[in-house]
């Protein structure tokens, strides 16, 4: 049959990024303890197509992905998915996007009662030709802030919000990035106080104590995750979000930070 995809096109215009995106897959990622966590991947893959070609061939990336359903997804693995599509579908740069919830151990601070929080993740990969992997693991922590200023000016109390920190890392190519866990577990650290799904009345007084006798804006949080993230060995570049969903506001209290390390 006739292969119109490798047909040529005259209009003379490179396409930056073609290819499938909102791919649902079950995937394996690795925990901590060296086992593996079955996910639901939402999946963008993507490549450049010269200007000489009308179409990229669309099945080959659903080909490449189904391999990957029963093995586990991590950066090595995520360049060796790349480059065979910079192979098969004869490009010279892919980049593969892997949106994924992560469940991660929590023990409640008094009564240990143990449960499990979920966290939205993602792995975004870009290979060009000739070179090494762009890897850029992200994670969105959630956490608890306590305002300093309410706590200064009220007689009793104080008034505190859940918020999110969107952390993105990339790391040197000769070095091991960090794992999900020690990730969310650093970021939590920075705040007033961490999430937790599971609480009992005892666990409740203390991280309400906690968040007060630790009080934040989104302003300390994002520098004190700043100085925290600047400490990882062989971290190359970051960048940070923190949204504060103020109870006392109908908006959010944000702040952004992003940075070379090296």
């Amino acid at each position: 049959m006739k292969d119109v995809q490798n047909s040529i096109d005259h209009r003379g215009i490179a396409i930056q990024n073609v290819g499938i995106r909102d791919v649902h897959m079950p995937l394996q990622i690795k925990t901590k303890e060296g086992n593996y966590q079955q996910v639901l991947g939402n999946i963008s893959f993507t490549i450049s197509l010269p200007m000489e070609y009308k179409g990229t061939h669309m099945s080959r990336f659903q080909e490449i992905l189904n391999k990957w359903t029963s093995s586990p997804i991590a950066e090595g693995e995520m360049s060796e998915i790349l480059g065979e599509a910079l192979d098969r579908l004869q490009a010279e740069a892919a980049s593969l996007h892997i949106e994924f919830k992560y469940f991660v151990d929590r023990i409640a601070p008094v009564s240990k009662r143990h449960s499990v929080l979920d966290v939205d993740c993602f792995f975004d990969g870009y290979l060009k030709r000739g070179e090494d992997l762009q890897f850029i693991l992200g994670v969105k922590v959630p956490y608890t802030s306590l305002c300093p200023c309410s706590k200064e000016i009220s007689d009793y109390g104080a008034h505190n919000q859940r918020g999110i920190m969107d952390v993105r890392v990339r790391f040197d190519s000769d070095c091991d990035c960090i794992l999900i866990e020690d990730l969310v577990l650093l970021m939590e650290q920075q705040a007033s106080c961490q999430i937790y799904p599971l609480l009992k009345r005892e666990d409740e007084k203390f991280v309400t104590e906690k968040a007060y006798d630790n009080p934040k804006f989104v302003e300390d949080i994002l520098r004190d995750g700043v100085l925290a993230l600047r400490k990882l060995p062989g971290l190359a570049w970051f960048a940070l979000e923190c949204d504060n969903f103020e109870s006392i506001h109908n908006h959010s209290a944000y702040a952004r930070h992003e940075e070379n390390v090296k």
